[in-house]
């Protein structure tokens, strides 16, 4: 049987190793991956999308701010052509939305699965693919300074019964 300040020293020093380990651990998590915790300009972000003020989504952008939409290979500079950009999604995609899965964050960068959805107007039917984006922010977190959407516009018009050559109407 083990005396009671044996014991009492052994559960010390249990705690104390844990102690020491458990920031590096917890810390080592955070890293990685914040499925459960979404950094607040990511929830913005999305708001911006879901939300009808195009100016929303420029706002979170530093002043010389990119958005790039990779599966059409556009890229605007600057808050004005960001709230440009998405007034003309706007224009093209009724019930735009953007739905967070996860997200990783490493340093000034975070990365977001998310499911990008819609009914492109004049299309049969509405789509929903996997996007993911990678925004890189300023020093403080607090504005983008730059988005990178990687999704598939393959998807995107197969789901709405397009053609694959499909353009939208100029405008």
């Amino acid at each position: 049987m083990t005396s009671r300040p044996l014991r009492a020293v052994t559960v010390l020093a249990a705690a104390a190793a844990l102690s020491v380990t458990a920031p590096t651990a917890a810390s080592a998590h955070a890293s990685r991956d914040t499925d459960r915790r979404t950094p607040g300009i990511v929830t913005a972000w999305a708001g911006a999308w879901n939300g009808t003020d195009p100016r929303a989504l420029g706002a979170l952008f530093t002043a010389d701010g990119t958005y790039t939409d990779e599966a059409v290979a556009v890229t605007f500079r600057g808050r004005k052509e960001i709230s440009g950009w998405k007034a003309r999604a706007d224009s093209l995609i009724a019930n735009v939305h953007v739905t967070v899965r996860a997200t990783r964050v490493e340093g000034d960068r975070v990365t977001v699965r998310a499911v990008y959805s819609g009914h492109l107007k004049g299309a049969p039917k509405p789509f929903a693919v996997p996007m993911t984006t990678v925004l890189d922010l300023d020093a403080h977190h607090c504005r983008i300074e730059s988005d990178q959407d990687h999704y598939s516009l393959a998807t995107v018009l197969s789901q709405s019964g397009l053609p694959a050559d499909w353009t939208p109407p100029a405008g």
